[in-house]
């Protein structure tokens, strides 16, 4: 399933450098507003280890992990709902993706200048809110006009949209975003076809200096604290390192690379498991002699409609899954130990996949 990220938050908050560390895409990083005037896109390869585990196991022709569609999106600025800085252009482009990832500034730099001239995530945040907030008014607003148009002849269906999008303008106009309204079951439906930008799933990105990525600082505890009552996943990154990391050319030197700033990971990683948890995601994989690949889909998804993310035809002739657990696989070391100890479940139309399963489909069509 294709699926798109879109990197958020005010200019010269290192948008732009953690956009070309995750991609390698080299999009323009510049000490101005504004350097982004169209989303720059890149595709990140999502890194699983149980892929690469699964690889040598099998050891197959190609490799292909799954990937995740980045946008850079230009920084917007207080009055970008109203037109300010090109704002409706860039708002245009955050209704395109499936989850914001906000990047709020979070380290002092006397050379890096900052759009309101003082270093407060808080207040950064609270600029974005408000104007997501103001274009999702002006949003439900518009739609609320035709509804009670076509409410007036009194039916009682178009009188019940006119209700459910009165109760999503009142809380809009509380301030809280629209991914926190609790509708019905049978009043969803509206805010999801009203495609509002505070309702797509969001993740915060605090980027701070190198000496903050572990245990954070200051301005990361106010922002958490800030953040805390929010549905939302906060992580630490610091972009300048993640663009270290880039720059180098083997796995080798960038492990020696992590070693010697005393961290595990690279930030990629903590930011696509970030990512995968916001929009409910997990990982099935397929392996064979010619290719071991990782598929993503929701959790809860079905063999059939897994099978469907492969092709079409898939889920219309599907027949039956042939299913192992990664854990199986990887202890017994092959897909024939694993027949011959038992363990390859065979699965009909109801089974629910679930994360690293490694699976065969049967189908006719």
């Amino acid at each position: 399933m294709a699926l798109k990220c879109g990197i958020v938050g005010l200019p010269n908050v290192g948008k732009s450098t953690l956009f070309n560390a995750l991609t390698s895409a080299k999009a323009l990083a510049a000490n101005y507003p504004f350097a982004t005037k169209d989303p720059n896109v890149g595709m990140i390869t999502v890194p699983d280890e149980r892929l690469d585990k699964l690889s040598d196991l099998v050891n197959p022709l190609r490799v292909q992990p799954t990937t995740i569609e980045i946008l850079d999106i230009a920084g917007l600025i207080k009055g970008a709902s109203q037109g300010e800085g090109l704002g409706n252009q860039f708002l245009a482009n955050i209704r395109e993706v499936d989850a914001i990832i906000h990047v709020v500034r979070c380290f002092e730099n006397e050379n890096v200048v900052h759009v309101d001239g003082s270093v407060n995530p808080v207040r950064d945040k609270e600029i974005i809110d408000t104007e997501l907030l103001l274009k999702d008014l002006e949003t439900v607003e518009k739609r609320l006009e035709k509804l009670r148009k076509a409410a007036k002849a009194g039916e009682r269906e178009e009188v019940k949209k006119v209700e459910i999008g009165e109760k999503i303008k009142v809380h809009l106009e509380a301030g809280k975003s629209a991914r926190s309204i609790q509708l019905e079951d049978d009043e969803i439906w509206l805010l999801k076809d009203m495609m509002l930008l505070t309702a797509k799933p969001i993740l915060f990105v605090c980027n701070v200096d190198e000496d903050a990525v572990e245990n954070g600082n200051e301005f990361t505890e106010d922002f958490m604290e800030n953040v805390a009552h929010e549905d939302a996943e906060v992580i630490l990154i610091s972009a300048d390192i993640e663009a270290d990391i880039a720059e180098l050319e083997s796995q080798e030197e960038r492990l020696e690379f992590l070693n010697e700033m005393g961290l595990s990971e690279p930030g990629v990683n903590k930011l696509m498991r970030a990512c995968y948890k916001l929009l409910n995601l997990i990982t099935y994989f397929t392996a064979g002699e010619k290719e071991v690949r990782a598929w993503t889909i929701r959790v809860g998804t079905k063999a059939p409609q897994a099978a469907g993310v492969i092709h079409t035809d898939f889920e219309k002739g599907f027949i039956r899954a042939e299913v192992i657990k990664y854990r199986d696989f990887v202890t017994l070391g092959s897909e024939q130990a694993v027949k011959e100890a038992g363990k390859m479940g065979v699965e009909g139309k109801e089974y629910v996949v679930t994360d690293g399963d490694v699976m065969h489909f049967r189908f006719n069509v």
